[in-house]
Formats: structure tokens, C-alpha cells, sequence
């Protein structure tokens, strides 16, 4: 089955953009692809291999990374989803979807499948449970216009960069002042938070234009 645009509210700009997938497995799908939308991309539904193929680049959702990465190996999009990001292409993943981006993750199932798309070390849950979601301003780098709000949700932070990885927000106070948030390796693009949630559009703006260059 081939992947097909996905209608979505009236874009800032042209909808003449990259075609960005959305993994749509589990997760906050819909958010992202409204995001995307108006951002000027191209936004599909990515299930399969045929529709991975298809796309310029690829965003991982919030939900819950252990079931993710279960039905990953359900649609037999693993391996295919490995080679893609070892060729170089774009990715984003928010909370869960960053946990899957780690090459190393904490915390987790020992059966957890992991996609090494940013040389970095995970603790999964680490801000806590549900009941200890919060929400915090955060300098972001690359992004103009002030502080973003950014809202965790049973987040995981960084405990690990590697070479080539760029830090680009860290909580700046409270008990987990100076935890690692948001992270960047090439084309590869991570936050703890849910960006896709606030109405604040600079992130997807930023990976969009990412795509692009790439």
C-alpha cells in the first residue's frame, strides 16, 4: 500500500514542502501531522516499508516506546527503519520517540528494541509517572522568539551525548536543572517534551527546514 497525503488544516506556507512521514503505530499522530501541516510539509502516514520508502523524512510520536517498538517488529519496519536512518535520513522523535532514537536506553524491557539514530544514552520515565507531568520554559537553541513551553509527560531525559551530538535545551531549574532535553546529531532531531502539543510551531518549523537543506 502506497502512502498518501493526509488532510490536515491550511498551512502557513504553500503545501509545496518535503513529504514528511508520521509513524503512525501508536501515539500522538494526529498533533504532529496538524503541525507539519501548517509548517508547509507534506505530511503521510507511514505503516509499512512501501510507505517509508516513500518519504523524505520521518517524525516518531510520543506514546509508549516499548509498545512502539514492538510493533515495529509487528509491520516488519525494524530493519527497514535502521537502514533509512543509516543512510541519512531526517528523522525527529518526541519522548518516546526519542527514547527509540538512542543507540543506548535505561530503564527499559530487556526485549526494547532501539534505533541508534543519535549516539546518545536514555533513562526512560525519568521525570516520573503520569502524575508527575509537568510544564517548564525552556531556551532552545536555534530558535528565536524567546523562551518555548515545553510539556513532559512520563519524559525520559539524556544522560549520555556522544561526539557530534549538539545539546539544544536543558531544564534550567528545580530538581532536574541541567537534565538534557533536547538533542541534535546531523539530520537527527530529539526532545524529551511534546512540541506538537502546545501550538508553539518552532520546532517542526526547525526540523521542516532541516529536511529541506538535507
Amino acid at each position: 500500500m502506497n502512502a498518501s497525503p493526509v488532510a490536515a488544516p491550511a498551512a502557513d506556507l504553500a503545501p509545496t514542502g518535503p513529504t514528511i512521514g508520521v509513524l503512525a503505530l501508536q501515539g500522538d499522530v494526529r498533533e504532529h501531522v496538524a503541525a507539519l501541516a501548517h509548517c508547509g510539509a507534506q505530511p503521510v502516514l507511514v505503516r509499512r516499508e512501501s510507505e517509508l520508502a516513500e518519504v523524505d523524512a520521518l517524525i516518531l510520536p510520543g506514546g509508549e516506546s516499548t509498545a512502539i517498538s514492538k510493533l515495529l517488529e509487528v509491520f516488519e519496519l525494524l530493519e527497514p527503519l535502521r537502514a533509512r536512518l543509516r543512510d541519512g535520513m531526517p528523522a525527529f522523535g518526541s519522548c518516546a520517540g526519542m527514547i527509540l532514537l538512542a543507540s543506548e536506553v535505561l530503564d527499559t524491557r530487556p526485549d526494547a528494541q532501539h534505533l541508534s539514530g543519535i549516539d546518545m544514552t536514555v533513562r526512560r520515565n525519568a521525570f516520573g509517572r503520569q502524575v508527575d507531568s509537568f510544564e517548564v520554559d525552556l531556551e532552545f537553541t536555534g530558535l528565536d522568539d524567546g523562551p518555548m513551553r515545553a510539556v513532559f509527560i512520563r519524559a525520559p531525559w539524556v544522560e549520555r551525548v556522544g561526539d557530534g551530538v549538539e545539546v539544544l535545551a536543558t531544564v534550567p531549574d528545580g530538581p532536574f536543572a541541567g537534565r538534557i532535553v533536547a538533542v541534535r546529531q546531523g539530520n537527527v532531531l530529539a526532545t524529551s517534551f511534546h512540541p506538537e502539543v502546545t501550538g508553539d510551531l518552532r520546532v517542526h518549523r526547525m526540523f521542516v527546514d532541516l529536511v529541506r537543506d538535507a
